[in-house]
């Protein structure tokens, strides 16, 4: 079962990105996470831009990239009390063609690490609201990763055990949701 992680920071110090390699770690054997790399590179959603049939190439490559995947991880950062601005274009750029975005019917949880109190709870629930509208199958559950500058330790792990305790129970109702996708198909 292969896992598509997608941090919403671009920063190359990010703690959402961080949070995403210790997910690879907490998998259970049978997945495998592959972290999307490319989020930068996508321009603005211009719907003039579009072209279904021959999309521009970073965006060709970002929704094959969700459609090979069997289930999606997205760890937020939360800017100004909501979804980074690259994240939310790149999530416009998979919701098209409406009604027909490779979001419909994906399995997808939603994290977030901020060096904030709260954790990125706000950029979680609107981030989770978009993808329910798209049409994903979305995982009710949070994880507000606060302080993030110092929630790990040195080994890359979670320093609150009930963070990676929820952490883990988060993946392992995204496999459950991967795996029933997949029987059904």
């Amino acid at each position: 079962m292969r896992v598509l992680g997608i941090s919403g920071s671009l920063r190359r110090a990010s703690h959402n990105t961080q949070l995403l390699r210790r997910v690879g770690e907490l998998l259970p054997p049978s997945a495998e996470l592959d972290v999307y790399a490319g989020l930068k590179a996508i321009p603005p959603y211009d719907a003039d831009d579009d072209n279904h049939e021959h999309p521009h190439g970073v965006v060709a490559h970002l929704r094959k990239s969700i459609t090979d995947a069997d289930a999606i991880l997205i760890a937020t950062p939360e800017y100004n009390g909501s979804i980074p601005g690259v994240l939310k274009n790149a999530v416009d750029w998979a919701s098209r063609p409406a009604g027909q975005s490779v979001l419909r019917y994906k399995p997808v949880a939603v994290i977030g690490a901020s060096t904030g109190q709260f954790g990125g709870v706000w950029a979680q629930a609107e981030l989770r609201k978009v993808l329910g509208i798209i049409g994903a199958r979305v995982i009710g559950r949070e994880l507000p990763v606060a302080r993030a500058d110092s929630a790990f330790d040195e080994a890359g792990r979670l320093v609150d055990p009930h963070l990676e305790q929820e952490l883990s129970e988060i993946l392992t109702d995204l496999v459950y949701e991967a795996d029933l996708s997949l029987a059904a198909a």
